[in-house]
């Protein structure tokens, strides 16, 4: 059988799709599964031993392209080689688990007999289906929305993984970069990452100073600060507040990479954003800061994290602006503390005056 699954982006999102993957490929196994994804999401799949093939859509790369004439012969070009691609092969079945227009469009360029996803989908992308399952309630978390696709073509989710496949060599990329800084195992590793794609989520970095400072005075934590190569600047800014050494690591790992570092991590404090599910879908423990968005639905899916948002009427908006960001700046350095000393000490580690257990 020939499947087709699309779901574009983002980073989070594809996360929350692999334990449908898996599913898909339990219940099939002998199947071939193809992944239809955009280019910023793509690494998390990489050397999937799952996927037969992953088609990466270079969609924004396209439209921006299309603002400079010189640019449009090469990017028609590739446009028209990504469809040949995307046709290549009849799939017995397709699957959107996007359910968006720019989704719905693909599976109606896609040949298949089966066309299957969410009834009353956003943009019209319904249009597009031949089979239309009926929602679930906007109350059920991504993952269990994308499991109940897999499970109506016969795919029972055998608890709910989400496998990320990490190759020898990523892991020694991130050994060669713990041991430049001299990360040490005898001390608690905790990873940081504070910005994210809409600046409403993001929390204010005089507050990420203060708790950095404070991870280090009462616990001798080591910190690492991710993010992509855009947030480089502001991290530098971030811990040169602090006053205490951490490390920069914004755009110096892969998506695997950064998975793998996750593993090795004793926490992550994170704001919602894509390593946010690495973490959960890594086993990582969390402490996660909600503000616009909604823990329930796109949160951080498992038992290994500590949600902390500010209970507001307006929260979650879901906005990408905001002038006053009331919802983020009401969530305090004692409360994202004690957070971390309840995640700590389920990893045996205690503060300085404690003692630690390792």
């Amino acid at each position: 059988m020939e499947i087709l699954i699309i779901k574009l982006s983002a980073i989070g999102d594809v996360i929350h799709t692999l334990p449908a993957l898996d599913a898909l490929h339990q219940r099939f196994p002998e199947s071939n599964i193809s992944w239809l994804v955009e280019e910023k999401a793509s690494g998390i799949l990489k050397d999937h031993p799952y996927l037969k093939k992953i088609i990466v859509s270079q969609r924004k790369k396209w439209i921006n392209n299309f603002k400079h004439p010189s640019l449009w012969y090469s990017s028609v070009k590739e446009m028209k080689h990504f469809i040949e691609e995307l046709r290549s092969q009849r799939y017995n079945v397709i699957i959107d688990f996007q359910g968006l227009l720019k989704s719905g469009i693909l599976v109606w360029l896609a040949r298949g007999e089966r066309k299957i996803g969410y009834d009353s989908t956003r943009e019209m992308s319904g249009l597009f289906l031949n089979e239309r399952v009926p929602p679930l309630s906007s109350r059920h978390h991504a993952v269990a929305k994308n499991v109940n696709l897999a499970r109506y073509v016969g795919a029972e989710a055998m608890g709910v993984r989400s496998p990320i496949f990490i190759s020898e060599e990523d892991k020694e990329q991130v050994q060669r970069l713990l041991a430049a800084h001299d990360i040490s195992s005898s001390k608690p590793l905790v990873v940081l990452h504070t910005q994210a794609g809409w600046r409403t989520k993001e929390w204010e970095p005089m507050k990420v100073a203060e708790l950095s400072g404070k991870l280090i005075a009462r616990y001798d934590a080591q910190l690492i600060f991710t993010g992509s190569r855009d947030d480089h600047t502001t991290v530098e800014t971030i811990i040169s507040m602090v006053g205490h050494p951490a490390v920069n690591a914004s755009g110096k790992t892969s998506l695997t990479q950064l998975a793998y570092l996750l593993s090795l991590s004793d926490l992550m404090i994170t704001v919602d954003s894509g390593p946010m599910h690495l973490a959960s879908a890594m086993g990582t423990p969390l402490v996660a800061l909600f503000g616009p968005t909604a823990s329930w639905r796109t949160g951080p899916y498992g038992s290994s994290a500590q949600v902390i948002a500010s209970p507001l009427s307006c929260s979650p908006c879901f906005k990408r602006a905001c002038e006053s960001k009331t919802c983020m700046k009401g969530i305090t350095v004692d409360e994202v503390l004690e957070a971390v000393d309840v995640q700590l000490r389920k990893r045996g580690k205690r503060s300085i005056r404690e003692g630690r257990v390792q």
